[in-house]
């Protein structure tokens, strides 16, 4: 019986706050004449259609994300929005993910933490720490996802930017303008950095300066290559200095830091592959060299 008395007291509990939160939101509302200036002037949105003409998702899913994300968005500290959007620049922006999706899935990860582990674990003090861990830890895991996306982008953007740098200093040297060869390795090269330098191309046609389509490159990205060539490029933008020239300087700098790299990854595959050494091959090679004179052994002496 008290597994179904903790449910019955907490449906109670989530129909009380939903009554508390409508009442709420229905007294934030105008009245009078400021109500109707603004129904003058707000347009009409698929929110105010009649409900028999909403789909399921615009009924019942879009007000609960609605909810969640203003949850998240007062328990969040000032400045979470533009964090997040640094990181989906980062990331690349992938289509399904944006600043209010983020927020809503904050809000879903913490209410559904608390939830199932209250259900799970029961309502005395441990079930409420364990569910306030379980909150926490889903409130963040967007913010960890994100991250992780945007990690494995800016390794791609530092593995392709060497084979980028290669033909945008032989498109320049062999007469192309720099715009110019900055479509041509747009559409030629693959990869993350194609995006990047696309992006880039764009802005400089929309009206940006070069150096200031190149800095906005430098703050979406971590690579410190990236940032070197941002910085090469945004500093003979400014003081006029031959771009084929600085473009073939980078491009060995850029060789150099590739074999280092390489290098580097060559001399930590000894460590790396110590551990799985220790516990995997080790033990399975003692076992097939050893274990049949250990047993021989104690059969030898059993008969004593």
């Amino acid at each position: 019986m008290e597994p179904l008395l903790f449910i019955a007291v907490l449906l109670v509990a989530i129909a009380i706050g939903l009554i508390v939160l409508a009442t709420v939101a229905g007294s934030s509302e105008s009245t009078g004449v400021a109500r109707s200036l603004e129904l003058l002037q707000q347009t009409a949105t698929t929110r105010e259609v009649s409900k028999h003409e909403l789909a399921v998702q615009d009924r019942l899913l879009g007000p609960l994300l609605d909810r969640l994300r203003a949850m998240a968005v007062r328990i969040s500290p000032s400045g979470t929005g533009s964090r997040i959007s640094r990181s989906l620049d980062k990331a690349g922006n992938p289509p399904a993910w944006s600043v209010e999706r983020m927020m809503g899935a904050k809000g879903l990860g913490l209410v559904t933490g608390v939830v199932l582990v209250l259900l799970l674990a029961g309502f005395d003090v441990t079930g409420v720490l364990l569910a306030a861990a379980a909150g926490a830890a889903g409130f963040f895991l967007p913010d960890l996802l994100l991250y992780n996306a945007g990690l494995k982008r800016q390794q791609e953007i530092q593995k392709g930017l060497a084979d980028s740098l290669d033909m945008l200093t032989v498109c320049v040297e062999s007469g192309l303008g720099f715009d110019a060869a900055i479509l041509q390795v747009a559409r030629s090269v693959t990869g993350p950095i194609a995006g990047e330098f696309a992006r880039v191309l764009s802005e400089i046609q929309i009206g940006k300066s070069r150096g200031e389509a190149f800095a906005s490159l430098g703050e979406r990205t971590t690579a410190p290559e990236v940032k070197n060539f941002v910085t090469a490029l945004v500093q003979a933008d400014r003081l006029g200095l031959p771009i084929a020239a600085v473009l073939r300087e980078q491009t060995k700098e850029m060789r150099v830091v590739r074999r280092q790299r390489a290098e580097e990854q060559a001399q930590k595959v000894t460590v790396k592959i110590l551990f799985p050494l220790l516990l995997c091959i080790f033990p399975a090679l003692i076992i097939v060299i050893i274990g049949p004179g250990v047993i021989r052994m104690i059969e030898a002496f059993s008969r004593f």
